[in-house]
């Protein structure tokens, strides 16, 4: 007899249980406006305003935590070339799937690519190409967790819920200021 077990998607908090637990702000990038959210002093939020989510929480009126302070210093500094990762606390929630293909985004070094089948071979995955698009499209915190560093076979851009305008954009910003500074 074979029995199968199925494991429960973990359940993010419903948006009226993160709107009233989250702090937010905005911050106006090269390529677009994010919004930031965080936590108990930890980051979960960075994604374009524009992207179509309609369920992101408005700006905080309140002070900012110090940990929105310090992601939007970092973004300055990424930004202008003089970042290559980010350190800061996160809040990740999603499904186990989800948090490994996150987990592997950060270790693409800056300045590089690989692809969907790639990052599913480094996951241990590798037929898992789609679910690994599916997660990435789900990231909560682009640019920081940099998803737009994969890209489809035959280096083809793929997708990119933040568009690909910005995609090439992010790309292109990392391939510049890699190719400037020297690799130590």
């Amino acid at each position: 007899m074979i029995r199968i077990i199925r494991k429960k998607a973990r359940k993010p908090p419903d948006s009226h249980e993160m709107e009233k637990n989250i702090q937010t702000t905005t911050y106006d990038s090269p390529c677009g406006r994010l919004l930031l959210g965080a936590i108990d002093g930890r980051l979960c939020l960075c994604r374009w305003i524009d992207d179509g989510d309609s369920c992101l929480p408005r700006p905080s009126a309140k002070p900012l935590a110090d940990v929105l302070q310090e992601a939007c210093r970092q973004l300055d500094r990424y930004f202008a070339g003089q970042l290559r990762q980010f350190h800061l606390p996160l809040l990740l929630r999603g499904t186990d799937f989800q948090q490994q293909a996150w987990h592997t985004l950060q270790a693409i070094p800056y300045g590089t690519t690989v692809t969907y089948g790639e990052e599913a071979r480094r996951m241990g995955r590798p037929t898992a190409l789609r679910a690994v698009g599916n997660a990435n499209h789900c990231n909560p915190i682009v640019v920081i967790i940099p998803c737009h560093r994969v890209v489809a076979a035959g280096g083809k851009l793929g997708g990119y819920g933040g568009g690909l305008a910005r995609k090439r954009f992010l790309l292109a910003l990392e391939a510049r200021h890699a190719a400037l500074s020297p690799r130590f």
